[in-house]
């Protein structure tokens, strides 16, 4: 069909809402609570346009009609947006220059555009506490402009719905349950919330401040680790291209941030590979419980212990890898070099929040030492970087520190979804044969289908394994398993963000799917560029094993490597 946009005459399609067309005639209309793949909610009505004899419509929620005549700009659309910006600022605070959002608000950007300049609307102010129970996410009520984003991620995208509409009209907020902290509610601290807010209403803890005050503190020994997403996601926040892969530069700039040490959360990749596919051979050869999960993911460990703790026995007991790093520096790396361990402050670089949570854990560490010190995410290294003047393009490539900074392909291929299953299968593979996968690469397990599915002869053993995309297909598999009786599968890999690492919610906030999928394609090309793809084949790995940890499943690796977890109550 044919409609009529701004006297320009362009092709619609049946059944599609006049933003879709618009947008894919490459006509700009503002939204805020739009939500690209989900069913409309036509909640702020930023998006309305002058209809002909309509008058003005959401075109978020609007189908085409064949001889529509639409004006996207008339006066009588851009008063009636100015006017519902103005209404949403009355309420909102005047603390630009100090919100973490400023320069890049969806609210602030659309008070610009429209020339938002005088506060019109005034009144007594409704203001809430902002809620920091949560060691992952902050809450500030005062900023939420009720569009409902973070609803829908949680409850359409993740399937958890810790968050959800409180209280009737000019009432209304967004909180858990009983209008309770974020940490006993269901939240299991994934941030995905954070990537679609559009202002501050929700961010990550920050632990900027107290990473800079160690590395200023001279009595600390400060070193640091990067997972092997951040290395492909980073350099966006200097203006590169997606999926441009900057590590060289990243361990530069942290170095010239005064870090002791840069080590590469690849190398305890690796290590995770080593005991998860020595743990998952000894489930089926020992009769254990199975299918085994990955524990990587600390909002699936959380969401596990939270929803299905009679399954608790079936997540590997292998630590994360940044808690593997973390459990080395303060016992290896400390013991190697004559260092004391509580003199040791230890960061970590993550895409994820999350890992603020799970490095918090009582579980994770040994005599009141912690693992892990502090957790940066993406973001906020970038904040970092830019606040100490770094030019960060003009940077000299440099290489992580030996040991703990050597990694294989794929140790770096646990940045995306199926990476950790196809590192898994390729080590599992000669531990139970002798022999190397051929080729290495398994194109089953690649990608951002929701579930990816796989039975691969290793020799006498028909191995099914499974991969969810993001914590929803998680639960879609769960059923299966627990429900369906399913059970031609022996090992699961649950990545809690759809996407993986690469998308997690610690990473630059504007992110769309073609960006993910220029960062997946970026770890693609490191593994096919390096010579050495397989976990066991890192030699730091095999040296690590020889000269101080035994063996995978020893008593060393017991004692530092694995964990356990247990069922957490939660208000509903």
């Amino acid at each position: 069909m044919q409609i009529t946009v701004n006297n320009r005459t362009i092709e619609a399609n049946a059944g599609e809402t006049i933003l879709d067309a618009c947008t894919r005639a490459g006509i700009k209309i503002p939204t805020l609570c739009h939500m690209k793949g989900l069913l409309p909610s036509g909640a702020c009505r930023i998006c309305v346009v002058d209809v002909e004899g309509r008058g003005l419509i959401p075109s978020c929620s609007h189908p085409v009609e064949n001889g529509m005549v639409i004006h996207t700009n008339s006066q009588r659309a851009v008063t009636a947006r100015k006017t519902i910006i103005e209404l949403l600022q009355a309420n909102h605070p005047d603390d630009c220059l100090y919100c973490v959002r400023n320069g890049d608000c969806h609210l602030q950007d659309l008070s610009e555009l429209y020339g938002v300049r005088e506060r019109r609307y005034t009144g007594s102010r409704v203001t809430h506490p902002v809620d920091v129970s949560s060691p992952a996410i902050h809450r500030d009520q005062d900023k939420c402009i009720l569009c409902g984003k973070c609803v829908r991620v949680c409850e359409e995208i993740m399937g958890v719905s810790a968050i959800d509409f409180v209280g009737r009209g000019s009432n209304s907020i967004i909180a858990p349950a009983f209008v309770q902290g974020l940490n006993v509610s269901s939240c299991i601290a994934c941030g995905q919330c954070v990537m679609v807010c559009p202002t501050g209403a929700l961010r990550e803890h920050s632990d900027i401040r107290t990473v800079l005050e160690a590395l200023n503190n001279p009595n600390l020994h400060v070193v640091v680790q990067h997972a092997p997403s951040v290395s492909v996601t980073v350099a966006e926040e200097f203006g590169f291209p997606a999926g441009r892969d900057v590590n060289g530069l990243m361990v530069a700039a942290l170095r010239q941030l005064g870090f002791e040490q840069v080590f590469d959360t690849g190398f305890t990749a690796d290590l995770t590979i080593m005991e998860e596919a020595s743990e998952l051979v000894d489930r089926i050869k020992n009769k254990g419980p199975l299918p085994m999960f990955t524990s990587c993911s600390p909002g699936w460990v959380k969401y596990i212990e939270q929803a299905h703790p009679d399954y608790l026995d079936h997540v590997s007991t292998c630590k994360s890898p940044q808690q593997m790093m973390g459990a080395l520096i303060k016992t290896y790396y400390a013991e190697k070099n004559e260092l004391d361990p509580k003199k040791i402050f230890s960061v970590a670089i993550m895409p994820c929040t999350a890992k603020k949570f799970e490095a918090n854990r009582k579980e994770m560490g040994r005599e009141g030492v912690a693992d892990i010190d502090a957790v940066l995410t993406t973001r906020e290294l970038a904040r970092i970087i830019k606040m100490y003047g770094i030019e960060f393009d003009k940077l000299e490539p440099e290489n992580a520190d030996l040991p703990l900074g050597v990694r294989s392909t794929a140790g770096k291929l646990f940045g995306s979804s199926g990476g950790v299953m196809e590192a898994a299968l390729r080590t599992a593979y000669y531990m139970l044969t002798g022999e190397e996968l051929p080729n290495y690469v398994i194109r089953e397990v690649r990608g951002l289908e929701g579930i990816k599915e796989l039975h691969v002869k290793v020799g006498e053993l028909d191995l099914g394994v499974a991969v969810a995309n993001g914590l929803i297909n998680a639960q879609k598999l769960l059923h299966q398993i627990r429900k369906e009786g399913r059970t031609d599968l022996q090992f699961i890999e649950v990545m809690t963000c759809p996407g993986g690492c690469i998308a997690g919610g610690g990473q630059p906030q504007a992110t769309d799917v073609d960006d993910i999928r220029a960062r997946m394609q970026a770890l693609y090309n490191i593994d096919q560029q390096e010579p050495m793809r397989a976990s066991h084949r890192n030699w730091a790995i095999r040296e690590l094993y020889e000269k101080w940890l035994g063996e995978p499943l020893g008593h060393k690796s017991h004692e530092l490597l694995h964990t356990h977890y247990t069922k957490r109550d939660v208000i509903h």
